[in-house]
This record gives C-alpha cells, sequence and structure tokens, in this order.
C-alpha cells in the first residue's frame, strides 16, 4: 500500500526573494521596537506628567518594560498562529500590529490634550508591540529555517540578526539625522513623531512583501499529512493528533528545555555586548557619549556583516562547533573586556575589546534560528522556538541591564561579569548535550525532492507517516502530479 501524498505547487520567487522579504519585514519590526526606546528621551514629557525629566523617564522605560513582559503571550499566540494557519500569515499580522501600534503612537495626542488617557493609550499600544515581536522571533526563525536552501540553512536563517541589527541600527540613524535637522526642543515638541510615522510607513510597505512571499513547502505538506490524518483517525475513532502548546509541553519538554538554556546565554550575551556595553563605556569607563555611540555603531555594523559568514561556516562544519566558539570565547573573554574597557580612556580600546565580544557572540546569533528550529518538527516549530525564546527575553533579556546597574550601584560591579559567564555556562551545557542539528534535523526528515521526471518522492522518514514494510525494507512515498 502507498500513501498518497497531495503535490506542493511550486514556489512564485526564488529562496533569497522569499528571504528578504521576511526579513525586511523584521528589520521594520524592531525598527518601531528600537524607535521607542532611542526617542524616549523627547517625548517622555508629552505622555507623563511631573516637572521631574527623571520621574518622566521612568515611566517610559517601565511601559518600554511591560512589551517586554508580553513577548512570552506573543511567542506562544502568534507561535501556535503560525503552525494553524502558516508562516506567512503569522509575518503578515505580527507586521501589521507592530506598524498599526507605531501609527498609533504618532498619532496620540499628548497628556496636555487628553489627560490620563495618553498613557494609558500608549501602554496599550506597547502591550500590542510587545505581543508582536514576541511572535515575530519563532515565526521567522521557522520561515527562514524552511524556506532556505538544505545545504545552506546555516547561512539564510543568519539573516534573522542581520536584520535585527538593521533595526536598532536604522534607528539609532534616524535619531542623528534628525539632530543635525531640529533643535532638541522642537524633536520634543512634535518631531519625535516622525519616526514613528516613517516606521509605519515601512510596514505598511512590508506588509505587501510579505503578503507576497512564498509559504513554507514543510507548512504545505504538513497540513496536507494532518488533513490525511484526521479523515483516517475520524475513520477508525483513533485520537486526533495533540497539537499547540499542551502538545510542547507534553511531547517535546526535552527540546523546550534546551531551547531555554541555549537562549539564556546567548540572551544576556547579545544584551551585554549590543546595549549595556554602550553605557559601560560612559559610566565607567568615561568615555564621552559621542565617542561611545560611534564606537557601537561602528562595531554594530561590522557585527551584522558577521552573521552571514558565521552562518556559511555552521553549513561547512555544523552547528556545535560554532556554538561551542560563541560558549567558550565568551566565557573566557568577558572579565578582560569589561576590565580592559573600564580602565581605558581610548575609542580605539573600547572599539577593539566590543568587537573582540561581538566576533564570539556571533557564534550565537547567526545560528539562534536554525539551532532551535531544528530541534522541533513542522507542526510545533514556530510555537516551539517562540514560546521559550520570548520567556528568556521577557525574564534575562529585559533585566539584564538592571541587573549590571543594581550591582554596579551596590559596589560589585565586576559580579555582573560573572552573571553573564554563569548564563553562558547554562548555554554550554545544552550545546554539549543537543545532537549535531545540522545532520539530525528535523527539517532534512521533510525535505521534498523533486525527482526526474512526473513524480514527487517525499522524503518522510521520521514522521507519523512513514510507511516501513512489515519485512523490514523502506518504501518511499511517490505521489503523481
Amino acid at each position: 500500500m502507498t500513501a498518497q501524498t497531495p503535490a506542493i505547487a511550486p514556489r512564485r520567487h526564488g529562496v533569497a526573494a522569499n528571504v528578504i522579504r521576511g526579513c525586511l519585514g523584521n528589520t521594520v519590526e524592531w525598527f518601531d521596537w528600537f524607535v521607542y526606546a532611542t526617542f524616549s528621551l523627547y517625548f517622555a514629557a508629552s505622555f507623563f506628567p511631573g516637572e521631574n525629566p527623571t520621574a518622566q523617564l521612568l515611566a517610559s522605560s517601565a511601559v518600554f518594560a511591560v512589551g517586554f513582559l508580553m513577548r512570552p503571550l506573543g511567542g506562544w499566540l502568534l507561535g501556535a498562529y503560525a503552525d494553524w494557519r502558516g508562516r506567512r500569515a503569522a509575518l503578515t499580522l505580527s507586521v501589521t500590529m507592530m506598524s498599526g501600534g507605531s501609527l498609533a503612537i504618532a498619532l496620540i495626542p499628548g497628556y496636555a490634550t487628553i489627560g490620563l488617557a495618553a498613557p494609558i493609550l500608549l501602554l496599550i499600544v506597547r502591550l500590542v508591540q510587545g505581543l508582536s515581536v514576541g511572535g515575530e522571533f519563532g515565526s521567522s526563525a521557522t520561515y527562514l529555517s524552511e524556506i532556505a536552501t538544505p545545504s545552506r540553512r546555516g547561512f539564510f536563517s543568519s539573516f534573522q540578526y542581520v536584520s535585527i541589527v538593521l533595526g536598532q541600527l536604522l534607528a539609532l540613524v534616524v535619531l542623528i539625522v534628525m539632530q543635525q535637522f531640529f533643535s532638541d526642543s522642537v524633536i520634543s515638541a512634535w518631531a519625535w513623531r516622525i519616526p514613528f510615522v516613517v516606521g509605519a510607513i515601512l510596514g505598511f510597505v512590508v506588509l505587501y512583501l510579505r503578503r507576497t512571499m512564498d509559504e513554507t513547502d514543510h507548512f504545505k505538506a504538513d497540513q496536507a499529512q494532518k488533513e490525511e490524518h484526521k479523515a483516517a483517525s475520524f475513520k477508525e475513532g483513533e485520537q486526533i493528533e495533540k497539537r499547540g502548546l499542551k502538545s510542547l509541553l507534553t511531547e517535546y519538554p526535552k527540546q523546550m528545555a534546551a531551547v531555554f538554556a541555549l537562549a539564556i546565554g546567548g540572551t544576556v550575551a547579545f544584551y551585554t555586548f549590543t546595549t549595556y556595553l554602550t553605557k559601560y563605556m560612559v559610566n565607567t569607563a568615561g568615555l564621552p557619549k559621542s565617542t561611545a555611540s560611534v564606537v557601537s555603531f561602528c562595531a554594530l555594523f561590522l557585527f551584522m556583516f558577521l552573521q552571514p559568514v558565521t552562518g556559511m561556516v555552521s553549513d561547512r562544519f555544523g552547528r556545535k562547533p560554532v556554538m561551542l566558539f560563541f560558549a567558550l570565547g565568551i566565557m573566557i573573554t568577558t572579565v578582560p573586556i569589561f576590565t580592559v574597557i573600564g580602565h581605558t580612556h581610548s575609542g580605539w580600546v573600547a572599539f577593539g575589546g566590543m568587537m573582540i565580544g561581538l566576533v564570539f557572540l556571533s557564534g550565537y546569533t547567526a545560528l539562534a534560528a536554525i539551532v532551535k528550529a531544528e530541534l522541533f518538527p513542522t507542526k510545533i516549530r514556530a510555537i516551539g522556538v517562540g514560546v521559550p525564546h520570548a520567556l528568556v527575553a521577557a525574564v534575562f533579556g529585559g533585566t539584564t541591564e538592571t541587573v549590571a546597574l543594581s550591582l554596579k550601584n551596590a559596589g560589585h560591579e565586576s559580579a555582573f561579569f560573572y552573571w553573564v559567564i554563569g548564563c553562558v555556562a547554562l548555554t554550554l551545557v545544552a550545546i554539549l548535550l543537543i545532537p549535531e542539528t545540522s545532520r539530525r534535523s528535523t527539517l532534512e526528515a521533510q525535505d521534498p525532492i523533486v525527482a526526474d521526471g512526473d513524480e514527487i518522492i517525499t522524503n518522510q522518514h521520521s514522521t507519523a507517516t512513514d510507511i516501513t514494510p512489515q519485512d523490514g525494507t523502506e518504501q518511499k512515498e511517490t505521489t503523481h502530479v
């Protein structure tokens, strides 16, 4: 007996075109996310009353933190939506929520006009944007991993962090440009709304691009199998296959724990070397703010180009060696890097120290999407990646700077360096325990292979639709087009 699997429709676009569509949306989402933090110094007074600027900034920062707390819920809801309706549908919804939120922030009147409704509306919008960015990572990681050419998955999926860093850099560039054309008083009065309008416009352009990108063959094949399994279960009275959060918690606890551990060290190291280190240059080393900003911009710009290079290395030599390069490198160099930067007055020395950390960090960021995606089957991949990553981002990523500053205020600044090392040590344990995902990947188990002639041979050797005759011989599934 041979199982009949519906033929997979050909893609309208090539891999590169689909990756670009996915990453442009990711860039816009992170641009919108970072614009809030970048311009909060200017718009805080518009939404929060009082004469104390510090209190106003604390209020705006609290709203930013609430957005982090919404990310796990976004990872769950949009991850489940991506596994139910498709990766393209989830990514389209995500960018719609983020861009609509940016437009809303640009249009919300200030406290002087509508009173308490102003900060309440701002909070609601940031909650929606928190859902969006929380769901973006898992859906984006899944899409890039599934759409990529099998032998180049590390390379193509590495563009997820290219787009994240690019969004951060674009927000900074907009700030620098606006500071050249407007005075601080003008930006505080009304011009701070401009970047939110820009983000909304870019988002709606990307919305069109995402609507035209192809759905992945993995999702389409999984949907076909789900319908077949549902029909067979209905006829035979069997239980319908479990999906969603319940399936994740009961069937894949080890994979979920692995993503937690992988994300903890990577997330803490990411926020330490890309965000907190800039403030460390100013507060501890005493470098001018302008110097620290230039150092960070140049280092992050180069860091962005390290991602595809590191991804290609992982395609050639495997994921685990590259991830070990990250973990061991960060654990060995974190204390020396921060110690040297903390005692220097040279921007060049600070740049060199930051780049050393970012080179090692690229061993995680370039593979963050693919390593996690390769641990889960198609039916649970988006939520499997999204939920644990979003939880870690909320608990560890959102508190990295707070932990660092609290320890500095208590007179134990160096303790933070060992906090980073301890978190990365957890990731090291996970790296050692997980299989080499590039060779034992759930993605490889479902790669459609187009044969010569008019048939599609679908490699399903690790799924529920395997057909293995009783004599032990293996039989391939064929579907005539």
